[in-house]
């Protein structure tokens, strides 16, 4: 590298004065780095001193990368906590999570959240017990989240081109995993019920509500929880020649999101109104398995689908229906209208013309 020097630095030269200077300026910028302190404001709004490392320790080595990746030099930060993870990565330095974490957390300030993966796994798997570990976890939860969101994996040259959506999802469950009833966990539960509702899952998205709400059911989200379950049993339905098992898990679902929170279930319109067209829909699939059975010949089992159906869903125009049918093909007997009360009293004779008092 070419150092070009100032014109005007030439014609000066370099006087007792401005060498102390220059080595009191070197001395305290090393200073700065192998020397860092911790503080926390008081109750009046000043910082106070907490902690002072020793120079020349690894504690001190440690802050002073801490430091750069805090003044967003992440670059530097690599440089320097590099060499000395290599050093003592088969040690048991009490340092190397802390170490491991910074790494991590700069090539994730450099955009390369792929490779700083690999640090927080580190910490996962050979320091559970270290408090480095559920900040791993939350940084990988982070990470988990923008790729089930759409953020693509880097690829050659630095292009995100390649689909995380399956590595993320993978993340999600394995947090949950290693920290379960936490609220780290209740935070990715929820992240993956909702990535499986984005991808038209459905019966994942309805199982994994359903695992959220038995696990954490103090939930801030519980209400949440439960409307979106409801809402992937409904979509679950794709019309009359589906199964519509779905539905009538839905309508009892409603009940219990309306008992429990009814302005809500009002305002996200999960009323009687969805009730009544949930029962349509039901009764429907119900009068079309009829006619598949009667297209097939199979008088049997459609007479016993359209009984059921009246039972299961009096007042639908599906029940309608059914009764006319059941009623044209003799299997149900047409309400006979009540006769008139028989007059037990005889009737007065009316009188005859010629009639006289």
């Amino acid at each position: 590298m070419t150092i070009v020097r100032p014109r005007s630095a030439s014609r000066h030269t370099l006087t007792p004065a401005i060498l102390l200077a220059g080595v009191f300026s070197c001395a305290l910028a090393l200073t700065s780095h192998a020397q860092i302190s911790e503080y926390k404001l008081g109750e009046d709004g000043q910082p106070i001193k907490t902690r002072e490392a020793a120079p020349d320790t690894d504690e001190a080595f440690i802050d002073s990368a801490r430091a750069l990746l805090a003044e967003n030099r992440a670059s530097e930060c690599l440089k320097l906590i590099d060499p000395w993870i290599e050093k003592y990565e088969f040690s048991a330095n009490p340092w190397l999570p802390e170490a491991y974490l910074i790494r991590g957390d700069a090539k994730v300030a450099l955009n390369d959240e792929y490779e700083a993966l690999y640090d927080y796994e580190k910490i996962i798997k050979d320091y559970t017990a270290a408090p480095q570990f559920p900040l791993a976890l939350d940084r990988e939860y982070a990470i988990a989240r923008k790729y089930v969101r759409g953020m693509k994996k880097k690829w050659w040259f630095g292009w995100r081109v390649e689909d995380a959506r399956i590595l993320g999802e993978e993340m999600l469950i394995r947090v949950n995993e290693r920290m379960p009833s936490s609220v780290l966990a209740e935070k990715s539960m929820m992240e993956l019920a909702d990535f499986y509702y984005r991808e038209r899952d459905l019966k994942l998205a309805a199982e994994a509500y359903d695992i959220f709400l038995t696990n954490f059911p103090q939930s801030d989200l519980r209400e949440r929880a439960m409307q979106q379950r409801v809402y992937s049993y409904i979509a679950r339905f794709k019309g009359p020649e589906y199964d519509a098992s779905g539905l009538i898990e839905a309508k009892a679902l409603i009940g219990q999101y309306s008992g429990k929170y009814p302005v809500e279930a009002e305002q996200a319109g999960l009323s009687d109104a969805l009730v009544a067209r949930i029962d349509e829909s039901a009764a429907a699939q119900m009068y079309e398995t009829a006619s598949w059975y009667l297209k097939k010949d199979d008088p049997v089992s459609a007479r016993l689908t359209l009984k059921r159906l009246i039972q299961a869903h009096p007042g639908t125009v599906a029940a309608t229906k059914a009764v006319e049918d059941m009623l044209a093909r003799g299997w149900l007997k047409a309400p006979q209208a009540d006769a008139p009360p028989a007059d037990t009293a005889s009737a007065p004779a009316s009188p005859t013309q010629g009639s006289t008092k």
